[in-house]
């Protein structure tokens, strides 16, 4: 396993109290927004020299019909009131896509006035029996922080066999991370690592307060570079359908259409299914599942 340089100790979240990890992360989320909007995308005039690139302060500010020092408050994590009036006028004013915009009010502590969903089951015996009767596509049941909550055979052997990995090591993010031969096992892996960056960065905003969420971010920042680099950029991105490639070193390369299915009104559990996209990948899925047999 490769360390951190020293350096990546800066990027471990400060001991505090949830709320004020909150207003920390919300004003890094912020600032990392305005800096990659230019004045000319928001009908604004690029007025002097600039030190920095994207919006001035002020500039936020007056998008959202706010005052200066408030708007700054605001991104130096002081203990202010937001409305949900002047989310929505930041959220606009940053041109913040609806995954950017959903983490911003969740970051901030207030609803939404679109409306969120609520709390959504664990694994129950009607999905594990549907995890079976996937087979032979590959079928894995994730929650919001990546931990692998269940799954099929042949999932477990498109990724090598998980049972040598222990109960607590079976997270996907620490295991694409941490673990050497997935940079082999995962073809795209840099787009899959920041894909799932993105992805966490929107579940801690709404388990910040939970420690083992906190504890696998910190676990991630000390173990792995390429993570701590990716944390800096405050992307966030929702959970959608794609593709994705493996190389098995039983078959060989396999080419998937994955989809979602949401365990719950909330996006946090899901199982994902693996379809193969070629009759290759279908023949070879197909040798995977046979191997336990």
């Amino acid at each position: 396993m490769t360390t951190a340089p020293a350096s990546s100790l800066e990027l471990v979240p400060p001991l505090g109290k949830p709320e004020q990890l909150r207003r920390r992360e919300l004003g890094a989320f912020l600032r990392s927004r305005r800096e990659r909007i230019s004045p000319e995308q928001v009908g604004l005039p690029s007025v002097g020299r600039r030190r920095t690139p994207g919006l001035r302060r002020e500039e936020v500010a007056q998008l959202a019909a706010v005052g200066v020092t408030w708007y700054t408050w605001l991104e130096q994590a002081r203990d202010i009131q937001v409305s949900t009036q002047v989310l929505d006028a930041i959220a606009r004013g940053l041109l913040l896509d609806q995954v950017e915009r959903q983490h911003l009010f969740a970051l901030a502590g207030v609803a939404d006035p679109t409306g969120g969903p609520k709390a959504c089951p664990v694994v129950t015996p009607p999905v594990r029996a549907m995890l079976d009767q996937l087979s032979p596509m590959p079928a894995v049941v994730l929650n919001a922080r990546f931990d692998i909550i269940g799954f099929n055979d042949v999932y477990s052997r498109l990724l090598g066999g998980l049972e040598h990995y222990e109960p607590d090591e079976r997270n996907i993010m620490w295991l694409a991370f941490t673990e050497p031969s997935w940079r082999e096992l995962l073809v795209d892996w840099e787009t899959a690592a920041r894909g799932m960056t993105a992805k966490f960065r929107v579940a801690l905003a709404e388990h910040v307060a939970e420690p083992k969420y906190k504890s696998l971010l910190k676990r991630l920042l000390l173990a792995s570079p390429e993570f701590a680099e990716a944390w800096q950029h405050h992307d966030v991105t929702g959970t959608a359908e794609g593709t994705k490639r493996f190389l098995n070193s039983e078959v060989g390369l396999l080419n998937f259409e994955y989809t979602n299915l949401w365990l719950g009104p909330r996006p946090g559990y899901r199982m994902t299914t693996y379809i193969p996209a070629d009759p290759v990948t279908k023949a070879r899925v197909e040798q995977l599942a046979a191997m336990g047999q």
